[in-house]
């Protein structure tokens, strides 16, 4: 911690604000980057100053939490913690649905003291499908188990570092005092608000690609519509052609067949009057 170090006085280590506004916004912009890719963020913080804190900042941007204790094999166990959330929701869905009045009276207890126990631990991450892409962890040496975890799986780790901790342990540290509620208050909001926004940029990336899809459609149909008119009246051109010259065909030949019963008229006539002229 020696760089983020400004002074000590009466052996208490003072941390220098400038490169907590440095740390601060390099790691609020990678934060925004993986909010706008759509992945999540996991939340961790569950030491007594920071519970309230980190849970209504990560319900704000909807990421997943843990706030009252780390579960061992939460991520590197992944698999058995999802039946365990599945299990839980099967039990509300029974509460919700009347299925709980078929069953006596102390199965119904026995069950909704396991839902509400389950609750307590898991409900941050009961909409958690799989492993997060980052997590957020407020005092890292009091969660070492959920750090480790990570790096055993190469998630990326951001981290509020005290003077008493290791800051080569996390991806971005942010050196800030983390027994204090106002300074989580501060470094959480912040990070938080970078998160809304790339969650907000996603969204309008989105709307976008729908409504140019939308448009591509739109053009494609005007384009099929234009061509089948075209093609209808080229059909309609070629009829009108062909009944022109089966008329004038007809109208020849008529006429022709009439020439010749007028000359046949006329010869029939001067043998007539030739006979009558020997006669």
């Amino acid at each position: 911690m020696l760089p983020y170090i400004f002074a000590e006085k009466k052996g208490i280590h003072i941390i220098d604000l400038n490169k907590t506004v440095e740390c601060l916004q390099e790691t609020a912009a990678a934060m925004k980057q993986i909010a706008r890719s759509g992945k999540k963020i996991l939340f961790v913080g569950t030491k007594k100053q920071a519970k309230d804190i980190v849970n209504e900042s990560a319900r704000r941007v909807n990421m997943p939490f843990v706030t009252e204790r780390w579960l061992g094999g939460m991520l590197t166990n992944f698999n058995t913690v999802r039946k365990s959330v599945k299990k839980m929701q099967s039990i509300e869905k029974m509460l919700g649905d009347g299925s709980f009045d078929s069953i006596t009276k102390k199965e119904r207890l026995t069950l909704s003291r396991d839902k509400d126990k389950m609750e307590k631990v898991l409900g941050g991450i009961a909409q958690l499908g799989r492993v997060p892409a980052a997590l957020f962890i407020v005092d890292i040496g009091h969660e070492h188990i959920a750090l480790a975890e990570a790096k055993k799986l190469n998630i990326l780790t951001f981290g509020v570092v005290d003077t008493n901790c290791d800051p080569n342990k996390v991806d971005f540290a942010i050196p800030a005092n983390d027994d204090a509620t106002k300074s989580i208050a501060i470094v959480t909001n912040y990070l938080t608000a970078a998160i809304a926004e790339g969650l907000a940029e996603r969204q309008a990336a989105k709307d976008d690609d729908v409504e140019d899809s939308g448009n591509d459609d739109n053009e494609k149909k005007a384009a099929r519509l234009e061509a089948e008119a075209n093609a209808e009246g080229g059909r309609s051109r070629g009829g009108r052609g062909r009944g022109g010259n089966t008329g004038g065909g007809g109208t020849g030949g008529a006429g022709g067949g009439g020439g010749q019963r007028r000359r046949t008229t006329g010869g029939g006539g001067g043998n007539r009057g030739g006979g009558g002229g020997r006669r």
